[in-house]
């Protein structure tokens, strides 16, 4: 097993590609978002050896916490945000019209196509508990030129995962496949993102596709994962993702105490990436044009519904050229 942390730096002169398993821990790091939002978030993804998990490019998990959110009108281009709530209600309001309430069971899949705004505000004027994952989809060639889109699923599907020792467990499969079985979200790419439930005291197998690359991260509660290739058993706590590379049939997941972790994976993504702020392109050009687009009030980007005139402006952009994200382990 591997493990790195937030200042470990691995061989950058050379991309890779997975061709095989991986047990790699990957180290969470806290990122302060600031501002009149005052909450912080910790981000497992993109790492700096590990640009993507199959489409996945970014997740971050905010909360818990008791915060008031409020996250005015912001930018994306190329990608899909995808909202898993666990605690507490946040509003989301965008430039497609949508006006909707995000809570716990239901998935909110915003695709940003060529350009889409929104914001997202706590409900209700005082702080409030909150805790959710949020997790970026890099969209493929085929649709990131495309119209922005929003949709909310209320009911996902559910797969039993079979008991090696004590309980079997479940999981909702939010978007993609696992199993065999469909989430109802839309998707441009092969794809998994699923929570799982461990009960205490079991362990369970979870069935994964060989031709795909899966990572895991920890939500709540202890857990192991039994049975690799390269190590015994691996802890895994909600400070870490835990890459498992290609070519796995399945994981054995192990909890004493009961657990729920979110897996995300997928085919390994068409091409490598530039991901600046919200946006994900293919060039520097790409990203400098999106930047100037939101600057100007372009209507690229649309009018974030019973929005005024309040906005995040863009930062300033680095010195350097943007190049592209390319995996290094």
């Amino acid at each position: 097993m591997t493990r790195l942390g937030s200042s470990d730096t691995v061989d950058l002169e050379t991309a890779v590609e997975c061709d095989g398993p991986r047990t790699l821990l990957l180290e969470a790091r806290e990122v302060p978002l600031g501002g009149v939002r005052a909450m912080s978030v910790h981000r497992s993804l993109p790492q700096r050896e590990l640009p993507l998990v199959g489409a996945w490019c970014f997740l971050d998990r905010f909360g818990p916490q008791s915060t008031r959110m409020r996250v005015e009108p912001h930018p994306h281009i190329g990608l899909q945000t995808v909202t898993w709530p666990y605690l507490g209600e946040v509003r989301h309001r965008d430039t497609v019209g949508s006006d909707v309430v995000v809570r716990r069971g239901a998935l909110n899949l915003m695709t940003s196509g060529a350009g889409i705004a929104h914001s997202e505000y706590s409900v209700g004027e005082d702080a409030t508990p909150l805790d959710a994952l949020q997790l970026w989809v890099a969209l493929p060639e085929s649709r990131r030129h495309g119209a922005p889109a929003f949709e909310q699923h209320a009911v996902l599907p559910e797969v039993a995962l079979p008991a090696i020792a004590g309980a079997p467990g479940a999981a909702t499969v939010v978007l993609g496949e696992l199993a065999g079985v469909v989430s109802p979200a839309t998707v441009y790419t092969p794809i998994v993102g699923a929570e799982l439930r461990i009960p205490a005291g079991s362990t369970v197998r979870v069935p994964l596709n060989p031709d795909w690359e899966h990572a895991l991260v920890a939500v709540h509660g202890g857990l192991a994962v039994p049975g690799l290739a390269d190590a015994e058993a691996v802890p895994l706590d909600t400070a870490h993702l835990l890459y498992l590379g290609m070519r796995r049939t399945s994981v054995e997941l192990t909890s004493a105490t009961g657990a729920t972790v979110f897996l995300m994976g997928g085919e390994p993504f068409e091409d490598d990436i530039v991901m600046w702020w919200n946006f994900v392109g293919r060039t520097h050009e790409e990203i400098v044009e999106a930047r100037d687009a939101w600057e100007s009030d372009s209507p690229r980007f649309g009018h974030v519904v019973d929005h005024g005139d309040e906005r995040i402006p863009a930062p300033p952009l680095p010195a350097v050229r943007l190049t592209r994200r390319r995996r290094r382990v």
